[in-house]
């Protein structure tokens, strides 16, 4: 099964959902699943990444070589996303397409599988609009990983992936959600 994870900027959210998404499938039993994330075009932001005409041009360039395509986007506090990808996801009903907003930020997910500093709840963390800013970029700094691919995203994003079950349970509304669904279609 080949999947497409369509990010709003995959030069720093491939880093992150390449290897969550390998991750998730392997422990959904899809272990010879082939995930790509989406580097052309380039959406380069939630307002580009909503719209159905850019998602149709990437799901024709893609189709013959993708049975799932998967859009995954930041929640940035906006309570109506979801029913908005509710409406994309209508537009594409036939062509093995999901969407998903994590919440807040992708980086969420990431933080999810990772053993973070004594001080740090996660409830604060995964409340908080601006988890990118306060959380994941410190937690890189404090780790030397700042300066790496992605601002650390690489990195971090790898170790999260090898604890699938862990941002499942933590992330139960968006991650658990997309895992579940995963699981139904795949």
């Amino acid at each position: 099964m080949n999947v497409l994870v369509i990010p709003e900027d995959p030069r720093r959210d491939g880093h992150i959902l390449r290897p969550l998404f390998k991750g998730l499938l392997q422990t959904v039993g899809k272990t010879r699943a082939h995930v790509r994330v989406c580097a052309h075009p380039v959406l380069g932001g939630i307002g580009e990444a909503l719209k159905p005409e850019r998602l149709s041009a990437i799901i024709e360039r893609y189709r013959g070589m993708t049975q799932v395509f998967v859009l995954c986007v930041d929640r940035d506090g906006e309570a109506g996303r979801r029913a908005r990808l509710d409406e994309i996801e209508s537009v594409f009903d036939d062509h093995g397409f999901l969407a998903e907003n994590a919440w807040e930020e992708l980086e969420t997910w990431v933080l999810a599988g990772l053993r973070l500093p004594r001080d740090w709840r996660w409830a604060d963390v995964r409340a908080d609009v601006q988890v990118k800013e306060r959380y994941f970029e410190p937690l890189a700094a404090q780790r030397g990983l700042a300066r790496g691919p992605g601002g650390g995203r690489r990195v971090l994003g790898r170790e999260a992936a090898r604890n699938i079950a862990t941002i499942r349970r933590k992330c139960p509304e968006d991650f658990g959600h997309l895992a579940e669904r995963l699981e139904a279609i795949a």
